[in-house]
Order: C-alpha cells, then structure tokens, then sequence
C-alpha cells in the first residue's frame, strides 16, 4: 500500500507521519491501523490528519520477557518476508528511494507467487 524509507536520524513516530499523511485520499477505505506501543505519540495525530484509528499495541505493564501481543504477527511474517530477498539482507542502498523500490519489488513479486499459488489450486 505505501511505505517510506528515511534516515536513520528521523524518529519512528515522525516517519509514522510521514507514511499516514500519505494515505489521506488514496486509499478510503483504510479505517484502522494497528501499531507499536512506540507511536502511541501520534495516536490523536493519526486520527485527526491522517483520519485513520491507530491502535497503538503495547504489552501490559509488568510484563517480562517478549510476550504474543494481538496483529504483531502481521509485522514480523511480512519482515521476514523481506528477509528472504538478499538485497534487502543488508542495507546497500545509499539513496531512501532506492530501499523503497527494492522493498516494493520484493512484497510485488512475494503476493505475485502467491496469488499465482492460489489460482493454480
């Protein structure tokens, strides 16, 4: 749908704006948005610019360890996704628009073989 590549030096919840504000108009139907406890920062802000529900997923306070919190999965299959394209194993690229078109074609040619998967069954 839409992502973005920015430096290092720019912090997530700032490049959570970026991404969100993005999306207002292209895609309508986009209603909610599942998140790190880390953007918990731009909640309203995503709601009031962005108009989407961002729910930010945090674990309960007192918790040890890497506790199963709801939707993570989603974030981690589609990481390790990317990690089976080697170009994007390591950082190589020394321009953002770049890392952006590589991580493009590898989710395009990832839901390509599966969609392909699905209708040959």
């Amino acid at each position: 749908m839409r992502l973005v590549v920015h430096p290092a030096d720019i912090q997530d919840f700032a490049g959570a704006k970026l991404v969100l504000a993005g999306t207002r108009g292209r895609f309508p139907r986009l209603r909610k948005v599942w998140a790190d406890g880390i953007y918990r920062a731009v909640v309203e802000w995503a709601q009031e610019q962005a108009g989407v529900d961002l729910e930010s997923v945090s674990p309960p306070p007192g918790t040890n360890g890497f506790p199963v919190l709801p939707r993570r999965w989603v974030v981690e299959r589609s990481i390790a996704w990317m990690g089976r394209y080697r170009r994007l194993s390591k950082d190589y690229e020394a321009m953002t628009k770049t890392s952006e078109g590589m991580i493009y074609a590898a989710f395009g040619g990832t839901m390509l073989r599966k969609l392909v998967r699905r209708t040959a069954s």
